[in-house]
């Protein structure tokens, strides 16, 4: 999914939401922004936009959402609240109020929960008199519960209270290999574990069959071969890996991958963001999206993400 907002909104609205209005006892349990999108998952499930970030979405200056709320109560219904009450009704909704003001640490968050964004996402993008394109776009990307599971992508939220099973993989590998290097020397697995790391959070299934780490290792290997690398920085070693029961490679376990010596550190960190992540990484990414294991646009934010080292979230889950 890529959401594309050229604009930010222009001013704060003239008439302010009232912090009273429409609170509940809740807090916000995750939370993150993408492209200014602020967006999260309240402490009782609810997931939900902030009201710059809906207001992105429809392509409306930020004044317009707080109006709905500040109107949305008037005893004289202006015709678009009328329109999204209409719009919620066909849901089988009713609100009293189209956010949720609620803490988020010392600050006040006004939250939006996700079936008041669809509605007005809705109302602008083909019930307003002059329709908003970017509106018809993000609408139809996110109809339906497409908005919420997006939400609860980007910010990890699992509303079964299960850690997902991509993460779960993750984690048991990492149980698996914490302690096996050798004093002295590093793994291409423990060294690209902030890759995984991000490249999971932007939506991809790391897992069985979709491991980064053994690519890196290939590509590294070739390099530390041809180059000669051993005399420079002393020989590598083989230590012991097991793969979790959980994947395929686990019935040839042990693994016996290469670990390095230390000295070599500064000169593979290297190579990996100046050789591996622009060369090589996008290859193996694209070959995944071909795989539907990744959105198509998937590759091309990551580089970008993972080329500036910076964290994956904010950029990387556009394509998500």
């Amino acid at each position: 999914m890529s959401l594309k907002i050229s604009r930010l909104p222009a001013k704060p609205s003239q008439k302010q939401i009232n912090p009273k209005q429409g609170f509940l006892d809740l807090s916000v349990d995750k939370s993150t922004e993408i492209q200014g999108i602020g967006m999260g998952v309240l402490s009782d499930g609810t997931p939900f936009l902030n009201q710059r970030g809906l207001a992105r979405l429809c392509g409306v200056e930020n004044a317009h959402i707080g109006t709905i709320s500040s109107d949305w109560n008037d005893a004289n219904q202006k015709p678009r609240i009328t329109a999204i009450k209409e719009l919620l009704a066909k849901r089988g909704e009713t609100l009293k109020r189209p956010h949720i003001v609620c803490k988020q640490g010392l600050k006040t968050i006004f939250a939006y929960p996700d079936v008041a964004c669809l509605a007005i996402l809705e109302y602008y993008a083909f019930e307003a008199a002059n329709f908003k394109q970017e509106a018809r776009d993000n609408f139809r990307l996110l109809a339906g519960k497409a908005l919420r599971d997006f939400i609860y992508t980007q910010v990890g939220y699992d509303p079964a209270n299960k850690i997902p099973l991509v993460w779960q993989q993750f984690h048991d590998r990492v149980s698996l290999s914490y302690d096996r290097v050798p004093d002295g020397y590093f793994s291409i697995f423990k060294e690209m574990a902030d890759i995984i790391v991000t490249l999971i959070q932007g939506g991809a299934q790391v897992g069985p069959s979709f491991l980064p780490d053994i690519s890196m290792g290939q590509h590294w290997g070739r390099c530390w071969t041809e180059k000669g690398l051993a005399a420079q920085f002393g020989e590598r070693v083989q230590y012991m890996h097991d793969y979790p029961s959980s994947f395929a490679q686990a019935l040839s376990n042990p693994q016996t991958p290469w670990a390095y010596p230390d000295a070599a550190l500064p000169y593979f960190r290297k190579w990996a963001k100046e050789v591996y992540i622009k060369e090589k990484l996008p290859e193996f990414l694209k070959s995944k999206a071909k795989q539907g294991q990744l959105p198509p646009s998937f590759a091309q934010l990551a580089i970008k993400v993972l080329s500036e080292g910076t964290s994956g979230t904010k950029v990387i889950t556009q394509a998500s």
